[in-house]
């Protein structure tokens, strides 16, 4: 690259990556194909539409690389029909928003600070402004169990058109059979935000919401999923015309999400990132995909454990996925953010994270999520989460000391040497 200062900063992340451990659970690392496909000519090509109905000239290898994501994402979560244009998780949302409600209808969603995500009906976003958005949260957060009861109470008075499950900070999972159950008693349509978990559901390693009745399931591409930064909307059910009129019914419902995402959000999908989703898709597909997504879960399970082991209160006292959500104020008297400085000067990189009924601000708030996506993918294995806990625990017992944080980051960094990254390989 004749670029050097940018090159340097590439460089210097890519060191920064090596060296360290990646503990953030939306976070991972993709492979040295996935990268290519990134850096393809793919970039230069505009394709508005979808695959034969293009507004543009030159779609012959678009139109390929576009379908073969969609099917492969079909396969993948016993789709009927997959839009693999939305550049992020969250346009994906409001696309499916956009598709079946009218301003002022009511959606109910997991609370913000109970799990959910900010698209999930948060006051400070401009969906808050458009639609009702009544939440649920969980009854018991020493064991994470959803307020079901609750719940079907807020459903039965508010009438909700969308029942969405899916959260962005909740280690449980969740009972798709009973949101089904409720979202059946009211008439709403099921939505699944999966987009923490899509990998552990394609690698069969967590249920999948299609199979408990659910109509529509939006994720990201990254995370789990270990692929490029980008968005997925999948749907079950009847599949019509992208381009055609048609009326707001169940049916109609993936024809109404595709022409939301285009032409109603975006113009020209970026055809690198969806020529990377195929690549990633297709890795996805093969059986070490299944060992892998299986491999976070006991992860998890152990760090989770050696956490506690350390005096770490863990909101819901463990976990069922790929996520943990420690409670460090209550446990240390220090607050996440400054938690997840200490954890950065050693080479571990999580982040700060409410917790429910936090006491603290948004800013500063007492939790520190974490997970085992990305440390499982460069190869991490449960004999190696005591390691990781106890080093978490030294950095902030002795977050006053730089020598002994000093000793620490030379630990870290000695250890992740050993695991190269994928891009290496």
């Amino acid at each position: 690259m004749d670029d050097q200062s940018v090159a340097q900063l590439i460089a210097a992340e890519e060191k920064r990556q090596r060296e360290g451990l990646e503990l953030i659970p939306s976070e991972n690392y993709v492979s040295r194909d996935v990268l290519d496909a990134l850096g393809s000519v793919f970039t230069n090509k505009y394709s508005e539409g979808y695959p034969g109905k293009r507004y543009y000239g030159g779609q012959d290898f678009t139109d390929k690389v576009e379908t073969l994501a969609i099917e492969r994402a079909k396969k993948l979560f016993d789709a009927d029909h997959a839009n693999v244009q939305p550049h992020s998780g969250a346009p994906a949302n409001v696309a499916v928003y956009f598709a079946w409600l009218e301003p002022g209808d009511t959606v109910m969603g997991m609370k913000l600070e109970h799990g959910g995500h900010l698209t999930h009906g948060h006051p400070v976003t401009t969906m808050a402004k458009l639609y009702n958005f009544v939440r649920y949260e969980m009854k018991d957060t020493e064991t994470g169990e959803i307020d079901y009861d609750a719940m079907r109470e807020v459903a039965l008075k508010e009438k909700p058109k969308i029942i969405l499950a899916g959260f962005s900070g909740y280690p449980r999972n969740l009972d798709y059979a009973k949101f089904a159950a409720i979202g059946n008693e009211v008439g709403a349509m099921l939505m699944a935000d999966m987009a923490h978990i899509a990998g552990l559901i394609a690698g069969k390693a967590l249920p999948n919401p299609f199979d408990y009745g659910f109509h529509v399931i939006t994720t990201t591409t990254h995370k789990t999923l270990r692929g490029p930064r980008g968005g997925m909307i999948l749907t079950k059910g009847k599949v019509g015309n992208p381009l055609k009129q048609v009326e707001k019914t169940l049916e109609n419902l993936p024809t109404l999400i595709d022409r939301e995402v285009f032409p109603g959000f975006q113009g020209g999908p970026h055809m690198n990132n969806t020529a990377a989703k195929a690549v990633a898709f297709g890795e996805a597909m093969k059986p070490e995909f299944r060992i892998y997504a299986q491999s976070i879960l006991k992860n998890a399970k152990v760090l989770a454990d050696e956490m506690m082991k350390r005096g770490f209160k863990l909101v819901t006292n463990g976990t069922d996925n790929h996520l943990i959500l420690a409670d460090v104020y209550t446990s240390f008297k220090v607050d996440g953010r400054e938690v997840q400085d200490i954890l950065d000067k050693v080479g571990l990189s999580a982040n700060c994270n409410a917790v429910p009924n936090d006491p603290l601000p948004p800013f500063k708030p007492s939790g520190l999520r974490l997970g085992t996506p990305a440390m499982t993918t460069r190869g991490l294995k449960e004999k190696d989460m005591a390691q990781v806990a106890e080093w978490m625990a030294q950095a902030i017992k002795h977050r006053s000391d730089d020598k002994i944080l000093n000793k620490l980051s030379n630990e870290v960094k000695e250890f992740c040497l050993q695991f190269p990254l994928p891009s290496d390989q």
